[in-house]
């Protein structure tokens, strides 16, 4: 479902319903595996949230750095536009909804069900691992460079706090500032 969201026509109602399809699927899967911490352990929720919109913004001025890189390397500037070009084309609005609910999704279910049952075997990087081999679906590299470093630090953000609250916090406060404020 993922690989078929970014393969339809931009612009199109398929784009909004396949990527509100794919959040659900992980939505669903998370909740079915039982119940998961919303609330940080360590440290209290407000530092947890305050770290976690200073991590958002941290990433997004690398993403931004590696952008500029990126733009003398044809296929990784083509890559990441390609995505980019989806939030340019039709409500940017809709895609910021389809982008959120998506993150809240990956987080409960990738850093909240999966992290859970991985504790056992290494859930940082085995977590990690899965979230990107889910991403390469999408055969775009943008992406699966962004799953790689970003699912690194949603998954080290869910180990030290003990909770989803600071990844989610980080993985839609960086989503939105790439949506938006993003060169294109």
């Amino acid at each position: 479902m993922l690989a078929a969201t970014l393969r339809v026509k931009d612009g199109s109602l398929w784009f909004d319903l396949l990527g509100l399809l794919v959040a659900a699927t992980w939505l669903i899967g998370a909740r079915v595996s039982g119940p998961m911490r919303i609330r940080p352990i360590r440290p209290s929720p407000q530092l947890a949230a305050l770290c976690a919109l200073g991590i958002a913004g941290l990433s997004f001025l690398g993403f931004l750095a590696a952008d500029l890189i990126g733009q003398h390397i044809s296929f990784v500037s083509s890559a990441l536009h390609g995505v980019l070009a989806r939030a340019d084309t039709g409500s940017r609005v809709i895609v910021l909804v389809v982008a959120l609910v998506n993150g809240l999704g990956e987080e409960a279910f990738f850093r909240g069900a999966l992290y859970s049952e991985l504790s056992a075997h290494r859930p940082v990087l085995t977590s990690t691992i899965i979230y990107v081999v889910v991403t390469a679906a999408t055969g775009n590299v943008a992406l699966i460079v962004a799953a790689a470093v970003m699912g690194m630090i949603f998954a080290l953000e869910r180990r030290a706090t003990g909770s989803i609250l600071a990844s989610t916090i980080t993985h839609l406060s960086w989503s939105t500032l790439m949506i938006f404020c993003l060169p294109r």
